[in-house]
């Protein structure tokens, strides 16, 4: 048998005939002439050496060569039709695997999306990178990630954006705070107390410091501590005061008390940031897509603030 002379058009045509019973019924289904299909019979047979129809009593009849080519026909088209199932699935993007790399805070944040999509798309493998800014700056210059989620983004020169979610940042103090019944605090009647913060380069701390610097204040005593839920553990203690992103508190935070700082929350967005010289995965879309529709069912709507559509249509340019 001479394999390079077969096609899956052959193979289409055989199948058709060997359904049918009949050439002109396999004609008329592939939308062909008789005659056309006659030849492509004719070249199939050659292909593979032997007679596979004969006319017996005026009718079609498969031969024992036949028979089995028919069988090794459909199990190949058959593979290409799943085949192409998968490719539809795969392009709108109900499989596959995508990578995000988010900063430490996004954490209380994305699982709240990643959860029902995961639930929605079982078939797409979802790998996480969590770390503080610096790391994650790390693996967006070396292009690790099809995602990347950042409250205060990186140069954008190679890369585009799409808001998300509201991130406030508070000023938090330990319950029985003697300024937490007041209505209203200005910042410079807590700069003698502690602060806890985070490690320099955090987008929290930079926040924070940009907005003292705004006011023309600076802080007093402050202690580094190396993750949130450190800091927000040492707020509850007694330990100082802090500047959290609101995402980090849990729903009821007995512990904990929001400060009424005039000016403050210090206003910020969670963004999704796509690289523009890194091939994004059909599951990635995907996964924007899911979140265009369906943030608001997954965080509270005082936190939204979707402009992921205008991402989207820049991504499909």
């Amino acid at each position: 048998m001479n394999v390079r002379h077969l096609t899956f058009r052959l193979l289409q045509v055989y199948v058709a005939v060997v359904r049918s019973g009949s050439v002109s019924e396999a004609a008329r289904q592939l939308h062909l002439t008789q005659p056309t299909v006659s030849q492509q019979l004719k070249r199939l047979s050659e292909a593979v050496g032997e007679p596979l129809l004969v006319m017996r009593q005026g009718r079609l009849a498969v031969t024992e060569a036949g028979r089995e080519l028919y069988r090794a026909s459909r199990e190949v088209l058959g593979r290409f039709d799943d085949f192409q199932d998968f490719l539809e699935a795969l392009r709108g993007g109900e499989r596959g695997r995508f990578s995000i790399a988010l900063v430490n805070t996004a954490q209380y944040v994305l699982p709240r999306l990643l959860g029902p999509y995961s639930h929605a798309y079982p078939d797409v493998d979802v790998t996480l990178h969590i770390g503080n800014r610096r790391q994650m700056l790390t693996r967006f210059e070396r292009q690790d990630d099809d995602l990347y989620v950042f409250s205060h983004p990186p140069s954008l020169a190679h890369a585009l954006a799409g808001r998300f979610l509201r991130n406030p940042l508070v000023v938090v103090a330990p319950q029985g705070h003697p300024m937490a019944k007041r209505e209203r605090i200005a910042m410079g009647e807590l700069l003698e107390e502690r602060f806890l913060l985070r490690e320099p380069g955090s987008a929290t701390r930079m926040m924070f410091e940009s907005w003292l610097q705004e006011h023309g204040l600076s802080l007093g005593p402050a202690l580094q501590m190396a993750s949130n839920e450190a800091i927000r553990v040492g707020v509850a203690a007694g330990m100082g005061l802090a500047v959290l992103s609101e995402h980090v508190l849990p729903p009821e935070h007995p512990d904990i008390v929001i400060l009424p700082v005039t000016d403050f929350p210090i206003e910020s967005h969670w963004q999704f940031i796509v690289r523009r010289d890194r091939r994004l995965p059909h599951a990635a879309l995907g996964f924007l897509r899911f979140a265009l529709g369906h943030l608001d069912e997954c965080v509270e709507p005082r936190f939204v603030a979707n402009e992921l559509e205008g991402l989207l249509a820049r991504l499909a340019d």
